[in-house]
């Protein structure tokens, strides 16, 4: 982006303007100091018209169904008078820092709808493949009047505890056929997810789906709930047909529903703010720190000398830290 931003990009992003909101995206993702000092702007400037949505994040195994199943909820949103954004994490190349980008055609009908937003955009290599401006990107699509918020994650790596650190409830999409493995489930899926969905629950697979559905919730009695005003569900239902997807929004909302009764949602979000405040934090003390020159003279040698096993990564650390920077 090598044009000026437009001063009345707020305006039009808060008027629902679709152009505005992909602009403004773009504009927190660029890497640019003038378009990062001018996002800092903006999104201070639409600050009190977020945090009124519905933040859900949904993450699964490739081949889940995950496309499949988002357009589906989202067009049943929609039909109900709800406005969807979705913002769809793509893998990107560990080298080219490219991406797929191929979630509208992925999800051809909910792109077409103008009740729905889809944005994807590249991971470009951070933590768990969760865009590095995720965040901001949400508040600028709650600033824009959409009221329900989808965050889909790659499904890979730590990207799901990254993306349920910021939002309202995390839905696991599994695959039915899992048998006694559970697909390999990890963990700390179980003990991150607040509704887990067995996609794919239709024709042949309704059974192995029910079945899936048991082992699943046999396995979540061995962890702590997220919550202690929450105890995870799981449903069974087919993105494809569109079975059981009301009953996945019911059940949205009848999480969220506990959580504001106890006062839980709020301190749930006012959590995520400041550790969010502190995650920008070390990024930019870490980016100060790796692109000071004084600094990055001194790593050539130092890497060197780790690679070579002349030097413990140790004792280089410690005279990185120690470089002079004044």
């Amino acid at each position: 982006m090598n044009a000026p931003v437009p001063a009345d990009l707020a305006d039009r992003l808060i008027s629902g303007d679709r152009a505005a909101l992909a602009r403004a995206i773009t504009l927190v993702e660029s890497t640019r100091a003038d378009h990062q000092a001018a996002a800092r702007d903006l999104l201070t400037a639409v600050m009190d018209r977020t945090g009124k949505a519905w933040r859900i994040g949904l993450t699964g195994v490739p081949g889940v169904g995950k496309s499949t199943l988002i357009e589906s909820f989202g067009g049943h949103l929609t039909a109900a008078g709800r406005k969807v954004a979705v913002l769809a994490v793509d893998p990107s190349s560990s080298r080219s820092r490219g991406s797929i980008l191929g979630d509208k055609t992925r999800m051809g009908a909910l792109a077409v709808d103008p009740d729905a937003f889809i944005r994807p955009s590249p991971s470009a290599g951070t933590l768990g493949g969760v865009a590095r401006k995720t965040r901001e990107s949400m508040l600028l699509c709650e600033a824009a009047g959409y009221d329900v918020v989808i965050v889909e994650t790659v499904g890979v790596g730590q990207s799901e505890t990254v993306v349920a650190d910021m939002v309202d409830v995390f839905v696991a999409l599994m695959l039915p056929g899992a048998g006694d493995e559970l697909q390999g489930i990890k963990k700390g899926l179980l003990e991150i997810a607040e509704i887990l969905f067995v996609n794919k629950a239709d024709g042949e697979n309704e059974t192995r789906a029910r079945r899936a559905a048991r082992d699943l919730e046999a396995a979540l009695h061995l962890f702590a709930p997220v919550s202690p005003h929450w105890n995870p569900a799981v449903l069974t239902g087919s993105g494809l047909t569109g079975d059981g997807i009301d009953t996945l929004w019911e059940t949205m909302a009848a999480h969220r529903k506990a959580l504001e009764a106890a006062g839980a949602l709020d301190e749930k979000r006012r959590g995520q703010q400041v550790r969010w405040l502190w995650s920008m934090v070390e990024a930019r003390v870490l980016e100060a720190f790796h692109t000071d020159p004084k600094v990055k003279a001194a790593a050539a040698e130092l890497e060197q000398a780790v690679a070579q096993g002349r030097l413990p990564a140790s004792e280089a650390a410690e005279r990185l830290l120690k470089t002079d920077r004044s």
